[in-house]
């Protein structure tokens, strides 16, 4: 079947109708045990009532006005992910490479204001998939999503997953920051030991600053 989509992906050629719970449905009516789950953005299961009727609730009365203004539920949510995490600040966005693109500039900016523009390397694992914009397929460095995209942008070094050494001497004095994903996807669903986890953060607070 031919589509007037752009082609990202690979796709099967099966087609969802609807979900509810860990299940999805295709057009046909079969039902499958969702172990992707959106790529992880439906952990809630499909269909969940409560945030069917939150988004039914919002959508007769504002879809968007941009942040340009105060909007009161984004900062009620900012204020209680604060409240029970490590961090200080939120930053919304649409997909994961957007928060790839703003952790790239927040490290390089970091240390920009601090009059050591020179640290602004990254860090990155063999096998890495951040996502598709310029920068993230830069950091990643696969054959596979940067054929045909170059030049690339400079700034990253890649090593080994699971190689917590190999992680250490690739920190250097223009070093900013480590990306890892604790799960890599793309990579083959190799998942990043507790001890290598442990390490990546107290590695880039005592090496890095």
């Amino acid at each position: 079947m031919t589509s007037a989509l752009m082609s990202v992906y690979r796709q099967a050629e099966v087609a969802f109708d609807h979900g509810k719970g860990a299940y999805i449905f295709d057009v046909n009516g079969r039902q499958y045990l969702d172990f992707n789950a959106g790529i992880a953005v439906s952990s809630l299961g499909h269909a969940h009532p409560h945030l069917v009727k939150t988004l039914q609730d919002q959508a007769a009365k504002l879809w968007h006005t941009s942040n340009l203004y105060r909007i009161p539920h984004q900062d009620r949510l900012a204020e209680r992910l604060v409240e029970t995490t490590f961090a200080e600040k939120c930053f919304f966005v649409n997909s994961g490479v957007e928060a790839i693109e703003c952790a790239i500039k927040t490290a390089r900016k970091y240390f920009y204001d601090k009059g050591q523009p020179e640290k602004n390397r990254i860090i990155t694992l063999e096998g890495a998939f951040h996502g598709r914009s310029m920068a993230a397929i830069s950091a990643a460095g696969q054959e596979k999503l940067v054929t045909g995209f170059g030049p690339l942008l400079p700034g990253f070094d890649r090593v080994i997953p699971g190689d917590l050494d190999a992680m250490k001497m690739a920190i250097t004095p223009e070093t900013a920051a480590i990306m890892v994903e604790p799960v890599q996807g793309e990579g083959g669903v190799n998942p990043l030991s507790d001890a290598i986890c442990r390490a990546c953060g107290p590695c880039v607070m005592k090496t890095v600053f």
